[in-house]
């Protein structure tokens, strides 16, 4: 097989970068991602200047779509587009940082760098990858003779570029990464969190000993405190905004359109009933399987399972998201048994007794000849069941509490049982079935979703209603075709989005940049179309004093309390001479415990994980009193018993473990935080709402 084919289907779209970062890679060999056209409006955005074309974008976004189909033989669903856009998009705003960045450090890749790796014994991956034999191994002779084979140039080429791109990516890296050390202090330290143990005893005087009623703060220190923290009280922008929602819900003639695939598959299976996973593949909406099931794990409605003969189809039955056609092939005894069972439980009469009573009383007129449904739905208090003539569905063992499975399992088919006690109240028990077979099927799924014409006829609703609202009123002309109006809560300026409308950039940037009652044309959200009226503008503000006086004076009592705790700690350290067993005999409320086999990097039975306290137990002398520390809850004095001894031959063995561990995190997180940083001063240009919709 010639290189280049196999080239082209089994490179690799992405570059893992230090396993945390993926950085699209695209070959383009006649023109540049980053074409500049001058503003021209077939820009998808630009980042710090240098503009991202629609057509390369594009290209990006088609190839990779592609790529994801082949790695799990679905396309993307047209709901998830719009997140792998923006997967898509944020790859290439990586990339485009890295190659400025390698651009302004002049970092370049000669051509004997590039033929080093190409040639090696152990070239990279995507290229090996098609040159291993059926015993595992690489076969160098016929790599060697495909990378001269001049059929392969222009594969070669391609290869040689991505090769050049992995190289410019690693030299940036390891550029970037350079300043970037391990200390013997920082060694030392993790190797003692992991190895040391302690034996502690301790004391806590709670910050909560002190009343908020003990500490007066009058309003200058009050007033002082604010003045001189007042960006902690800064309030941004913000808006709320009403809309009307058009959610994308499968139509009448979508439902048709799924019955329809499964009636033609029901008429292919009758032409040849010897092949339904052919009928799977080409009908079905999800992948082949073959499935034993008790009935219990069948949808509701399928029941018509247990009635059926081997070889038989039964449906289509509506499930979630779809219809569903089941083939029969046989069936098979089973050890286990499941039951169907339907219940009335009354547990709404105020107590024990009165619940009994009302039970007996429903009991004895079903013995009479009520009907079981009706009163179901009438009197039970499970309103889950209720609904549904109190029915329950097939269940196994172990689903149901021990009493009420106990009476279910040993009750007869149609026999209504006499009340049942659990902790839920009472239960007017009635089996409806019984079951111990399995069922061997596989089964066609045909998934009723939005076709792009019912898609389309949502879109063009909510156009309508944006120009009429326009022209009308937004209100008024949501009563006159009874549509829905909801409001948002106050919302800032975030990336997180907007609550209840999720994130869109354009939605947000125009209830940023427009006037109070300004009505939005129709955006587009990843769960259909939203038409938004602007209905509060709050501009940026700083919070009145006396909207936070009592946080603030909150905030200080708190501060207070901490330093009280710290003088008690003090003053009874003063007198108990190193002894804390003594501390009772001044504190009446205190107590003293100990800590036995304590590890630093585990949490502390009863402390948690209180940075403070192990820092103060690593630093303690042994057996002597510390200072007091402050920790989460109070103020802590500790004396560390005993302390695991540190041993330097078991240090020296696993030191330079140790170094990589942290210098391999240091590294990911340096490179995560420097993307983050370049994505949050750089000048990000995104218009590919132009060219995507709204």
């Amino acid at each position: 097989m010639a290189m280049m084919a196999k080239m082209r289907s089994l490179a690799p779209a992405f570059i893992i970068i230090v396993g945390v970062l993926f950085v699209l890679f695209m070959v383009v060999s006649d023109s540049s991602i980053l074409e500049n056209f001058g503003g021209a409006p077939t820009n998808v955005g630009s980042i710090n200047g240098e503009d991202i074309s629609y057509k390369e974008f594009s290209k990006i976004l088609n190839q990779q779509r592609e790529n994801r189909k082949n790695q799990t033989g679905k396309d993307i669903a047209d709901e998830n587009l719009n997140q792998f856009r923006d997967e898509i998009w944020d790859a290439v705003v990586t990339q485009t940082f890295f190659a400025q960045e390698i651009k302004k450090l002049n970092i370049t890749i000669a051509d004997d760098e590039i033929k080093d790796v190409i040639l090696s014994d152990n070239p990279p991956e995507f290229l090996r990858q098609n040159f291993i034999d059926s015993t595992g191994k690489f076969n160098k002779d016929l790599y060697q003779s495909a990378l001269f084979d001049p059929q392969n140039k222009q594969a070669l080429i391609q290869a040689e570029d991505f090769v050049r791109q992995t190289l410019l990516t690693q030299k940036l890296q390891s550029m970037l990464l350079a300043s970037i050390n391990v200390s013997e202090s920082e060694i030392k330290r993790q190797f003692i969190e992991q190895k040391t143990t302690m034996n502690i005893q301790y004391t806590l005087f709670p910050f909560t000993d002190f009343s908020d009623s003990s500490i007066t703060i009058t309003d200058v220190e009050l007033k002082k405190y604010y003045n001189e923290n007042i960006n902690k009280y800064k309030i941004p922008s913000k808006r709320r905004l009403k809309y009307v929602l058009f959610p994308i819900i499968s139509s009448s003639g979508d439902s048709a359109f799924a019955l329809r695939n499964i009636s033609v598959a029901i008429k292919d299976f009758q032409k040849d009933p010897t092949n339904f996973k052919k009928d799977v593949e080409i009908f079905s909406s999800t992948p082949y399987s073959l499935d034993t099931l008790n009935i219990s794990l069948f949808p509701a409605n399928a029941t018509a399972i247990t009635k059926a003969k081997a070889g038989a189809l039964v449906g289509p039955i509506p499930t979630p998201g779809g219809l569903t056609l089941y083939h029969l092939i046989k069936t098979l005894p089973s050890k286990n048994t499941v039951v169907r069972a339907s219940h009335i439980l009354i547990n709404q009469f105020g107590d024990d007794k009165k619940n009994k009573t009302e039970a007996m009383k429903l009991y004895n007129r079903l013995k009479k000849g009520a009907n079981f449904e009706k009163l179901a739905k009438e009197k039970s208090a499970d309103p889950g069941s209720a609904v549904k003539g109190g029915d329950l569905g097939w269940f196994a063992k172990g689903r149901m509490v021990k009493s009420f499975e106990k009476a279910v399992f040993n009750g007869r088919i149609n026999q209504v049982q006499k009340p049942v006690k659990t902790n839920f109240g009472y239960h007017i028990i009635k089996v409806t079935g019984k079951s111990n077979r399995l069922y061997v099927v596989e089964k066609i799924f045909s998934e009723i979703k939005a076709s792009a014409a019912t898609k389309d006829e949502i879109k063009n609703k909510a156009g309508d209603y944006a120009y009429l609202s326009n022209k009308n009123g937004f209100e008024s002309e949501a009563k006159l075709v009874d549509y829905k109006i909801q409001e948002t809560s106050l919302f800032s300026m975030s990336k997180f989005g907007i609550p209840g409308l999720g994130v869109n950039k354009r939605l947000m940037d125009f209830a940023f940049n427009n006037d109070l009652n300004s009505i939005s044309d129709a955006f587009t959200l990843s769960n259909g179309f939203v038409v938004v009226k602007i209905l509060e503008i709050k501009n940026k503000s700083i919070q009145p004093f006396e909207q936070v006086k009592a946080a603030v004076t909150q905030l200080i009592k708190t501060k207070y309390k901490v330093k009280l705790a710290r003088q008690k700690a003090l003053d009874i350290k003063s007198k108990i001479n190193g002894d804390l067993s003594k501390v009772i005999n001044y504190d009446k409320n205190s107590f003293v415990s100990t800590l036995n086999d304590i590890t630093p990097n585990r949490s502390i039975p009863g402390i948690g994980k209180d940075y403070a306290f192990i820092e103060g137990a690593l630093n303690a002398k042994v057996n002597e009193l510390t200072d007091p520390i402050n920790g989460k809850r109070g103020i802590y004095l500790i004396k560390v018993l005993s302390r695991t001894p540190f041993d330097s031959s078991a240090f020296a063995i696993q030191k330079n473990t140790i170094r990589d561990n942290i210098l391999n995190k240091k590294k990911r997180t340096f490179i995560k935080d420097w993307i983050t940083l370049k994505k949050e001063k750089g000048d990000i240009v995104d218009n590919r709402y132009f060219f995507y919709g709204q």
